[in-house]
């Protein structure tokens, strides 16, 4: 492997991709295929928004690794069944050893999962639906990872408006790495082999 002034790392596959996704063959796959492609479901956006969460103030890669543990332990992220969680569940998803044992992420996903549910009666529309509204006009054309952006205006007010309906660990940060993983923006860098696929940018 080799890697270029901006960061991109040419892989054996001739590939190029940024250094983060370069060597783990976990992350390389997903950063492959998955990772900025559009998600528009309301149960994979929760999903996806439930993961962010549990990632904050930890690497993506450890979440990456429990996510099989985390499907099993969510009911796949049924946003129903999770949202008729009760203490007997707060209990056995705190004394799960395969996912992040967190008392106030384990809530938040509760209570975030009865907001979503909530969600498909108000005029905002479902989670999918309200997400996707703050794709902003323009998506960023970064060369280099320093250019790329932590948080935007769509992304304070997609927080703002998920904490208005009852959301947490949705801080502005978190919504911006939930948009990049999601499609509704495009943060691959110029040279990325990745970038300009989702067929939304």
């Amino acid at each position: 492997m080799t890697e270029n002034n901006d960061g991109l790392v040419r892989g054996e596959d001739g590939l190029l991709r940024p250094a983060w996704a370069s060597v783990d063959p976990m992350l390389r796959e997903y950063y492959d295929t998955e990772w900025g492609l559009p998600v528009r479901d309301e149960q994979g956006l929760f999903e996806r928004l439930s993961l962010e969460a549990f990632q904050s103030g930890l690497s993506w890669a450890t979440i990456l690794r429990k996510r099989e543990a985390f499907r099993a332990a969510f009911a796949d992220f049924d946003p129903e069944v999770v949202a008729a969680f009760d203490d007997r569940d707060r209990q056995r998803l705190l004394a799960d050893a395969g996912i992040v044992r967190n008392r106030a992420k384990v809530d938040a996903t509760i209570r975030n999962a009865r907001a979503t549910l909530a969600l498909r009666e108000h005029p905002d529309g479902d989670l999918a639906r309200l997400v996707w509204s703050f794709q902003p006009d323009e998506t960023p054309a970064p060369r280099s990872m320093s250019e790329i952006p932590t948080r935007t205006a769509e992304s304070e007010a997609l927080s703002k408006t998920l904490k208005a309906h009852g959301f947490s660990f949705v801080g502005p940060t978190t919504m911006f790495a939930l948009m990049e993983a999601v499609g509704i923006v495009d943060t691959h860098l110029v040279g990325s082999h990745r970038r300009g696929t989702s067929g939304i940018w």
